[in-house]
């Protein structure tokens, strides 16, 4: 083939958009011999198809109609989308992503340094299922490493970004080299399946995949990276807008089925709901079940199926009584009823005077402050030691409940239990928000960009706020807002691990320990309801000491994937419904 191509027929091609006529024709511009074989490479998770290397669109729909259960086709260059649909218009759609394009002479390397993490290749089983891992985390599809197209025949190339401190892996991405794959006249390659960790600290993860990818094809004489991406993805798209990709005149299309549903049948009515009442909402349409949309913005739904009608908001249904939700949402009576249930609860009083609460404060020495009817976090402050500090927090307390409650405090991790129908569904560790140093970045702005990063992971349900328990948080640890965090240390700027307030969750389901199960279970049914998020400090989730502190009766379910939270609270709702997948 001949060498790559000048930059001035480079411009003549941007404009043009791949076809299977104009394949052919730089084929034969470049004297090689015509390539008729259709191009299908496995990506773990489906099969890539290269759609302007299929003669005709009866041949493209066909191999769409081919598409093996359980996986995901995409067809990328399709230039006339609406004869492929026209073949089979009732199982085939457009899918509305956006095709991207960076020339290489167009590309700027960074002149920022990200530190604290590598790239490498994924080359053994761990690093497989640390990269399911991550992708069952953003919603993505798995890979199975053993249907993957060998390199050797262009088959796709996986890398990971990994931590340099802990060696976990914070993100991944798939490379394509068009050239290996069907000598590309070209000269092009493309990128697919990029995700970052929702609960990474360290900064520019994402960027530093994609120009890896870029840099790592260039040296290999390649002309140009596409990629696709949804067409609202916003935040995805401003990064690419930075590094030079353009908009490609092509299609893709794909095969409808239950994984990509929501792009074909656009928005239900569960797209104004937050992600706790649209996990539900879901989970009901994949079964058949009614939707009635009461008022999508407190996160009220009622669901209808066989005639049984069930009223919900979020996790909370008309199976809560009123009696649980009181014994749950007045933390006094939590305590009291988990107390004569022979549970490990921490000593409480409330608030009174200056006196009184010094004279809790030097039995406990260290304590908790918070409302007694409160939730998301709201108004707690926790490892009080000062009598300065408890009186501030009392009447920051009191913009959420008139009542305030002291408690003695226990070191330990925040654990997370949800148990659904008096059966533990999902337990994760909860970790407060932290940021990690550059050395050039300051507290306060370390904590805005991990801010924006957890609000943009969870559709803007968690964020770090600048008030003044995130301040006394920091200035505890001997900084403050303006202090520049030395590279690579890490500072946790709360002290609650609340997911509204920036915390992050480790599932820990498979490790619970059998007492700490059951501890949930009796509590549960001492609350008598059937629906709970129980709040325990623990030591560690394997671990039977734990020190109960407080129940929660709407839990967040979207909190605790991949555990299926959202399909046993639609088994407790509605027995004898049965998922249509799986």
């Amino acid at each position: 083939m001949k060498a790559n191509a000048s930059l001035y027929n480079q411009r003549l091609l941007r404009g043009q958009a791949p076809s299977y006529e104009r394949l052919q024709a730089r084929f034969a511009e470049d004297g090689s011999s015509l390539d008729d074989a259709p191009l299908a490479l496995h990506c773990g998770w489906g099969r890539l198809l290269i759609g302007h290397t299929y003669p005709d669109p009866a041949a493209l729909a066909n191999e769409l109609l081919n598409e093996k259960p359980g996986e995901r086709d995409i067809a990328l260059y399709v230039a006339a989308p609406q004869q492929v649909l026209a073949q089979s218009p009732q199982q085939l759609f457009l899918d509305p992503s956006d095709t991207l394009r960076l020339w290489f002479s167009d590309y700027r390397p960074s002149q920022r340094v990200f530190r604290g993490f590598r790239i490498r290749r994924a080359q053994n089983q761990a690093d497989w299922d640390a990269i399911n891992n991550l992708y069952i985390a953003r919603g993505m599809l798995p890979i199975d490493p053993t249907l993957l197209t060998p390199r050797h025949q262009g088959g796709p190339v996986y890398w990971i970004a990994e931590d340099e401190s802990s060696n976990a892996v914070i993100g991944s991405v798939m490379g394509l080299n068009h050239q290996k794959a069907f000598n590309d006249p070209e000269h092009g390659s493309s990128l697919w399946c990029l995700a970052v960790d929702p609960q990474c600290t360290r900064p520019g993860v994402g960027e530093v995949l994609v120009r890896h990818l870029i840099e790592h094809f260039q040296s290999r004489g390649l002309a140009y990276l596409d990629l696709s991406v949804l067409h609202d993805n916003q935040q995805a798209k401003n990064l690419y807008g930075k590094l030079g990709f353009r908009n490609l005149p092509t299609f893709a299309i794909k095969r409808k089925n239950g994984i990509n549903e929501k792009l074909f049948l656009g928005p239900g009515p569960q797209a104004d709901f937050n992600p706790y009442a649209r996990i539900i909402v879901e989970e009901a349409h994949r079964r058949g079940i009614e939707v009635q949309v009461d008022d999508a913005e407190a996160g009220l739904f009622t669901l209808i199926h066989g005639g049984r009608r069930i009223r919900c908001r979020e996790s909370l249904s008309d199976l809560t009584t009123a009696v649980s939700m009181t014994l749950c949402q007045d933390k006094r009576l939590t305590n009291k009823v988990l107390k004569a249930a022979g549970l490990q609860l921490p000593v409480q009083q409330l608030a009174g005077n200056a006196d009184d609460n010094l004279a809790f404060l030097d039995e406990h020495e260290r304590i908790v402050v918070k409302p007694v009817d409160g939730e998301q976090g709201q108004g707690v402050a926790v490892d009080l030691r000062t009598i300065e500090d408890v009186q501030a927090a009392v009447e920051r307390a009191r913009q959420f409940d008139s009542r305030v409650l002291l408690e003695s405090f226990h070191e330990g991790l925040d654990l997370r239990i949800v148990v659904i129908g008096f059966d533990v569904v999902a337990a994760a560790i909860r970790r407060p928000a932290e940021i990690m140093g550059d050395g050039r970045h300051t507290v306060g702005q370390l904590i805005e960009a991990q801010s924006r990063r957890r609000a943009a992971a969870t559709s803007g349900e968690s964020k770090i706020p600048m008030d003044d328990e995130t301040r006394r948080t920091v200035e505890d640890a001997d900084f403050s807002f303006d202090s520049v965090l030395p590279s690579g240390q890490r500072l946790a700027v709360r002290r609650t691990a609340n997911l509204h307030t920036g915390g992050c969750l480790e599932d820990v389901t498979a490790i619970l320990h059998p007492v700490l199960k059951d501890a949930a279970i009796r509590a549960a049914r001492a609350l008598d309801i059937p629906v709970v998020g129980l709040d325990l400090m623990v030591p560690a989730a394997d671990q039977p000491e734990y020190v109960f502190i407080e129940a929660n009766e709407r839990c967040g379910l979207a909190n605790h994937e991949p555990q299926p939270t959202a399909e046993r609270f639609v088994d407790l709702l509605f027995p004898h419904s049965l998922p249509v997948h799986g």
